[in-house]
């Protein structure tokens, strides 16, 4: 005759649930550790606004009323979206003329890292910015509203980005009234380098330094593909 089996005892079917639950809590807590620094990445906040194009210039040519009205034109577009308690700096270089020092564009905007107003990075530091490892592109160089900035093929263009700085973000060398619009105070003579936001227009077309202007006046400033904008940096 064959082994006669014997019914399961209660004790024993109640173990094999106690470890069968217990195995699944496991896995189930296994899983959890894997899926929540997800979910919790997708959930993490968005970095506010610490880069943008000037949505107007000041209307002016290049007169920006020197550094200290650009900075005051960054300020004042940045508080109407509601950033105006964070310090802002335009990248601009000045030329050292009279009593004013020479100040390259890149020493003057803080460490990074920064973003635009869709939150997206743009670069994370100072030497990125300046390396092909930014992120300045049409799509991304917004202006403080979020909206992208008229490019080459538009109508009309404003590629033209005013920086009176080389790709490394240094004062070009040479007289500084024609590489800065005489400090950023001429609408008349002179002329100023300026970049490309959208990066087209050349084989080696920079976000930040092409070519010179054909003048500081504003209608010489619109027509090599220009408005007078610039860049605003949060230095905090």
């Amino acid at each position: 005759m064959g082994q006669r089996l014997t019914p399961e005892s209660d004790a024993s079917i109640e173990a094999r649930a106690v470890i069968r639950t217990t195995v699944l809590t496991s896995a189930v807590a296994i899983l959890s550790a894997f899926t929540i620094p997800c979910l919790g990445q997708q959930d993490a906040p968005q970095q506010p606004m610490s880069f943008f194009v000037t949505s107007v210039g000041l209307g002016d040519g290049g007169n920006l009323g020197g550094l200290a009205g650009a900075d005051s034109h960054c300020q004042t577009l940045a508080a109407s979206v509601g950033r105006g308690t964070t310090a802002w700096r335009a990248y601009l270089s000045q030329a050292p003329a009279a009593n004013l020092p020479l100040i390259n564009a890149r020493d003057r905007i803080g460490t990074g890292p920064w973003y635009n107003a869709d939150g997206v990075a743009i670069a994370w530091n100072v030497d990125d910015l300046h390396e092909d490892r930014n992120n300045v592109r049409k799509s991304t160089a917004l202006d403080e509203n979020g909206a992208e900035v008229n490019g080459s093929g538009d109508e009309p263009n404003r590629h033209d980005i005013l920086t009176g700085s080389d790709s490394s973000g240094r004062l070009v060398p040479g007289n500084g009234a024609l590489t800065t619009c005489n400090n950023w105070t001429s609408n008349s003579d002179g002329n100023a380098i300026v970049g490309h936001h959208d990066r087209l227009g050349g084989p080696s077309a920079s976000w930040n330094s092409v070519h010179s202007s054909r003048g500081c006046s504003q209608e010489n400033l619109a027509a090599s593909g220009g408005a007078g904008l610039f860049y605003c940096f949060a230095v905090e």
